[in-house]
């Protein structure tokens, strides 16, 4: 018998719906394994009695077990013979879990990103989900039925609940058992006296509620909102405390007002709470929160109003920008220059790419901020690829804060060998006297790698590449991750002679250990990834803070950005230079950013704030256009540094990292892939400025090894010269590869 099936056909390019009549159908489904012997699309039979939808979730005979996997085309041909196929087992939902635009995204990152199917497939769905590990929560209630018998007076209990239920209306099935027992409820039951109905629970995040501060427009922020207006790719460049948030809820309610849906994106967990407690008193209930943080109900439950259409606004981390949200009207993505917004571990993708694809498929309005937008990113908006709007003011007409920056040399030779200048232990008695708070931080992320004088402040450069040096313990040798030079490992300074070298830094515990040596009767609070790996572990030490008077916080970059407390007057920064000599050509952005963001936290209300900025290195350019918050100065000068020496975004850097158990394997099969790309140099030797094979900078992570092969060449055949060296990557490798394009972190 002939059946008629609705089903969605999907390719790279195309999403199109059909009615088919027709006998026998067939599905490429992807397996749910992240094999690289697995990773293509594989063929199997529709049964006639199933109706299957392109994006749902099945189960199949895969050789001698049953896994999942997704359907992502449904055809009426097969390319193989039709009576070696196999029959798809069953369904897991009756519906698509993965939606059209998704799918389509699905073989863009693994075109572009070389990633394997499933491994962004995975990226789409709470893993929980996947896994089976978590369900609707589902819980039983009780009511009295409109007419019944009433039950004999002897049975007290069955009485005494009934008079409840007409009191109270519908319980919980549980609670009534417990209160009254078990035996007197079942017997209600039986007697249709009460009736037993489930209702499904939704486990919402936590929040502060606050009332709806909706806040008239400044004449700047309203210019901003009727700026960005179309829908093409805008760079919002306000200063710390302009009121970015306002002018994104303003183009957020825009959009809701025209039947759109809108995807906010902030870097941090830490500042979820925040901005959700805004957004609800903005906008209800149409408000869903996704990050790492939630507990694996809260997550479920929350894709799930998402993928239905229950929520019009989705805020959250890195990972929302994978929410199943559909009709796009605009993405926003907060403080844009941050690193956090690049996942470093498999798979690894860059969110400005996701948002990117997006914003095209949904033809809607993508929106970046940021007080010191990234560098690539400035420089596409002086180029004409974005519109730059600015908001170069504060919203309460407030002073930026000053900033002080001290000679930590100096302090030495005077004799203060504390980790804190007196000029910052001077701010800090004052904060205390007045009953205010302040923020101390410490930068920690990623790994102390530079060796630096303690005398003279000299730090070991690489010549050709004005990068800092990493120090590799297997070898004790210095290393440049640009051009391979090596060189020896300091003992003694080349520029004074000194024998007191040191590498390493100071962590948060001993920052917060010193300060209670201080002041002992300040409240001090800490606030790292130790910290914080609670659930609502951010909402809790924040909530704290925000209540001690005088307080004092201590933290890392959690603390830098979108903070506002407007009883924080100074801000400290312990040691400025340990994101300066980092190595990577990115590092004098990232510590100009950092000190301006972490600078912005201080003096938000009615006073001017403060900043006591301690460096080894206070004559460094940086420190100068930081001080005076000169962000187009500090662009003006690094971007013509990056064109004279041919890096991003003058130039492509391409990093294929080789891991494996034996490091004889991955060395051997790094190298080789190594030789192909050597022949690849040969046929265009003008396009490469660099070119080497090393062990990575951290050689073991988790009983693995890594090798890598970096290259930098310029951009006139870049996308060519990415396809080749893709290629060139034997597919039959045992070692796990990975590609970065301009990696964020060379560890």
């Amino acid at each position: 018998m002939k059946k008629k099936i609705c089903y969605n056909s999907i390719d790279k390019k195309s999403v199109e719906f059909f009615y088919l009549e027709r006998f026998s159908l067939f599905a490429k489904v992807i397996i749910d394994q992240d094999a690289k012997a697995l990773d293509r699309d594989f063929e199997y039979k529709i049964p006639e009695d199933m109706n299957l939808l392109v994006g749902q979730r099945v189960i199949v005979p895969f050789g001698s077990r049953y896994l999942q996997g997704f359907v992502v085309e449904i055809s009426q041909t097969c390319n193989f013979d039709e009576s070696k196929l196999k029959y798809i087992t069953r369904t897991l939902e009756d519906f698509a879990v993965i939606k059209p635009e998704m799918l389509k995204l699905m073989f863009h990152m693994a075109e572009k990103l070389h990633l394997k199917l499933a491994s962004v497939l995975r990226l789409f769905l709470p893993s929980e989900m996947r896994t089976g590990k978590v369900k609707e929560l589902i819980v039983r209630y009780v009511r009295l039925k409109e007419s019944f018998e009433l039950p004999s007076q002897r049975a007290k209990k069955q009485w005494e609940l009934i008079n409840f239920l007409q009191d109270n209306s519908e319980q919980k099935y549980s609670d009534m058992a417990n209160q009254f027992g078990a035996s007197a409820l079942a017997s209600l039951v039986e007697k249709n006296v009460v009736e037993v109905y489930e209702n499904q629970i939704f486990r919402a995040p936590t929040f502060d509620k606050i009332l709806n501060n909706h806040k008239t427009l400044t004449d700047l922020q309203q210019r901003a909102v009727d700026t960005i207006s179309q829908n093409k790719t805008y760079l919002l460049h306000g200063v710390t405390g302009s009121g970015k948030t306002e002018v994104y809820m303003s183009l957020i309610e825009r959009q809701l007002q025209l039947g759109k849906t809108a995807l906010m994106l902030v870097p941090e967990i830490s500042l979820t709470p925040q901005v959700l407690a805004n957004f609800k008193a903005r906008f209800g209930d149409e408000v869903a929160l996704i990050h790492s943080g939630l507990s694996a109900g809260e997550r479920f439950d929350e894709w799930k109003r998402i993928f239905f259409g229950e929520a019009k606004v989705v805020v959250g981390a890195r990972s929302a920008i994978f929410c199943p949200i559909e009709n796009l009207g605009i993405i926003v993505v907060d403080e844009e220059h941050e690193q956090s917004y690049v996942s470093e571990s498999n798979p690894r993708y860059d969110t400005h790419m996701i948002a990117e694809f997006r914003k095209g498929f949904n033809n809607c309005t993508l929106v970046l901020g940021s007080a010191t937008p990234s560098i690539d990113s400035y420089a596409k908006a002086i180029d004409g690829e974005y519109e730059l709007v600015e908001m170069p003011v504060r919203v309460n007409g407030m002073e930026m804060p000053k900033i002080l920056v001290v000679d930590m040399l100096m302090e030495m030779r005077q004799g203060n060998t504390q980790i804190f200048s007196i000029p910052l232990i001077y701010e800090l008695k004052n904060i205390v006297e007045q009953k205010k708070q302040a923020m101390i931080f410490i930068n920690r992320r990623g790994f102390s790698s530079f060796q630096r004088c303690r005398d003279c402040g000299y730090v070991a450069k690489c010549s050709d590449c004005d990068v800092s040096l990493v120090y590799h313990h297997y070898e004790n040798k210095l290393k440049c991750h640009y051009c391979g030079k090596r060189y020896r490992a300091l003992d003694i300074c080349p520029s004074c002679g000194s024998r007191d070298i040191k590498q390493g830094a100071i962590g948060t515990e001993r920052v917060v250990e010193e300060l209670r040596k201080l002041f002992p009767e300040v409240e001090i609070f800490r606030m790292d990834n130790d910290t914080t790996s609670q659930k609502n572990g951010h909402r809790k030490i924040l909530n704290e803070f925000k209540n001690a008077k005088p307080g004092i916080l201590v933290g890392t970059q959690m603390i830098a950005k979108g903070h506002d407390f407007e009883d924080v007057l100074l801000v400290g920064i312990v040691d400025a230079d340990q994101s300066l000599y980092q190595s990577d050509y990115r590092s004098i952005e990232r510590t100009f950013q950092l000190i301006t963001q972490v600078s912005g936290r201080a003096g938000r209300s009615a006073k001017q704030g403060k900043v006591i900025l301690q460096t080894y290195s206070p004559r460094h350019y940086v420190y100068r256009f930081a001080t005076n918050y000169d962000y187009k100065g500090f662009f003006k000068r690094e971007i013509n540094l990056r064109k004279v020496t041919n890096f991003p975004p003058y130039a492509r850097i391409i990093r294929v990292l080789f891991s494996h158990e034996k490091e004889n394997i991955v060395a051997e099969e790094c190298k080789v892939c190594y030789n192909k790309v050597q022949e690849i140099k040969e046929k265009y030797e003008k396009e490469f400025v660099y070119l080497d094979v090393m062990k990575a900078p951290l050689n073991k992570i988790k009983n693995k090894f890594r090798y890598q092969i970096m290259m930098r060449i310029k951009l006139d055949k870049a996308d060519e010269i990415e396809r080749l060296v893709f290629k060139s990557v034997d597919k039959n490798v045992k070692s796990s590869v990975f590609f970065e394009i301009n990696p964020n972190n060379l560890s």
